[in-house]
C-alpha cells in the first residue's frame, strides 16, 4: 500500500513537471504575443500620425485651391493630380490603419485565450500540490502511528525479546515474530505456558489500540510433516498453529474479532534458505503482523 502510494505520487509529481512546462510554454507564447501587440500598436499609432498630417495637408491645398486663380490649365491639372494621389494615399492607409485594427483584435483574443488557460493550469496544478500535501500528512501520521505501537508492543513484551521473540518495524508494519521454542513443542499447535503469557501480554497493549488490523501467519520449515489425523502436513501445521494464537488474544480480551485474520504459510515464506538446523529453527515461527487502518487515506483518494 505504502508503495502503491508513493507510485501515486511520482506519478501526480511527474504530471505536475509537465503541467510547469506547458504552464511555461504558455508564459513564453503570452509574452511574444505582447511584444508583437506593442510592436503593432506603435506602428499603427504611426500610421495615425501620418494620416493626420496627409489630412492636413489636403486641407491646406483644397484651401489654396480655392484661394488662388490658377493662370494655367496645366498647372490646374497638375495639382489636381496630386490631390487624387494624395486621396488615393489616403484612403490606402486607412485600409492598413483598418486591418492593423483587425490583427491587434485577433491578437488580443488569442491573449485572453491563453491567459485564460493558464488560469486554468494553475488552478489545477494548484489542487495537485493540495492533494499530495495532504497524502503526504496522511503518510507521516500513519508512520508515527506506526512507530509509536512498535514502542508500546517492545515495551509490553521487553521480558521476551532476545528468549525467541523479535519485534521490528517492515514495510509500514510492527512484526512480532515468535520463535517455535517460545510457543509449541515440535510437531504441535498447543500453545506452551510462557508463549501463553507472552500473546497475553501482546492482546492487552491490542486491545487499547483498536485502530490496528491484526494477521496472524502461521511458518514451518521444510521438513515434511508426517500427518497424523487432523493434521496432514506443513499447511496443516502451520494453519494450525496461527488460528491457536488467534484464539488466545479473543479469549483474553475485548479485541473485535473483525480485526483479526490467521493463515498458514506453510515452509515458503523462509527467512533463510540454508538446510542447516539453525536456518530451519528461525523459520519455524509464529508472525504477529500489526497494520494500522488505513481508512482515512482511502477516503482522501476516493474523493480525488
Amino acid at each position: 500500500e505504502r508503495g502503491y502510494l508513493k507510485n501515486q505520487n511520482k506519478e501526480l509529481s511527474e504530471k505536475i513537471n509537465e503541467m510547469q512546462q506547458l504552464i511555461d510554454k504558455i508564459n513564453k507564447q503570452v509574452s511574444e504575443l505582447s511584444l508583437d501587440t506593442a510592436s503593432k500598436g506603435y506602428a499603427m499609432r504611426t500610421q495615425k500620425e501620418q494620416l493626420l498630417r496627409m489630412t492636413k495637408l489636403n486641407e491646406e491645398l483644397n484651401n489654396l485651391l480655392k484661394k488662388k486663380n490658377f493662370e494655367s490649365n496645366s498647372e490646374n491639372q497638375k495639382l489636381l493630380a496630386q490631390l487624387q494621389q494624395l486621396q488615393e494615399s489616403l484612403l490606402k492607409k486607412e485600409d492598413e490603419l483598418k486591418a492593423m485594427e483587425r490583427e491587434i483584435n485577433k491578437k488580443k483574443v488569442n491573449v485572453d485565450s491563453l491567459l485564460a488557460e493558464l488560469d486554468n493550469k494553475t488552478s489545477l496544478l494548484d489542487k495537485k500540490n493540495a492533494r499530495l500535501i495532504e497524502l503526504e500528512g496522511i503518510l507521516n501520521k500513519k508512520d508515527s502511528a506506526v512507530l509509536a505501537l512498535k514502542e508500546k508492543v517492545a515495551k509490553a513484551l521487553k521480558g521476551y525479546e532476545g528468549n525467541g521473540l523479535t519485534v521490528m518495524n517492515k514495510n509500514g508494519k510492527v512484526y512480532v515474530s515468535m520463535e517455535e521454542k517460545l510457543l509449541f513443542q515440535s510437531g504441535k499447535w498447543d500453545v506452551d505456558a510462557k508463549g501463553q503469557k507472552a500473546i497475553k501480554d501482546l492482546a492487552t497493549v491490542l486491545e487499547k489500540n483498536a485502530d490496528v488490523n491484526i494477521m496472524i501467519e502461521g511458518h514451518t520449515d521444510d521438513v515434511p510433516f508426517k500427518g497424523n489425523g487432523a493434521v496432514e502436513d506443513n499447511w496443516d501445521l502451520s494453519t494450525k498453529r496461527a488460528t491457536a494464537v488467534l484464539k488466545i488474544l479473543l479469549n483474553n480480551s475485548k479485541i473485535d474479532p473483525k480485526r483479526l485474520s490467521a493463515v498458514g504459510r506453510g515452509e515458503y515464506l523462509p527467512l533463510e534458505n540454508a538446510k542447516t538446523v539453525e536456518a530451519r529453527a528461525k523459520n519455524r515461527r509464529t508472525e504477529i503482523i500489526l497494520t494500522p487502518k488505513l481508512d482515512e487515506l482511502f477516503k482522501v483518494l476516493e474523493a480525488n
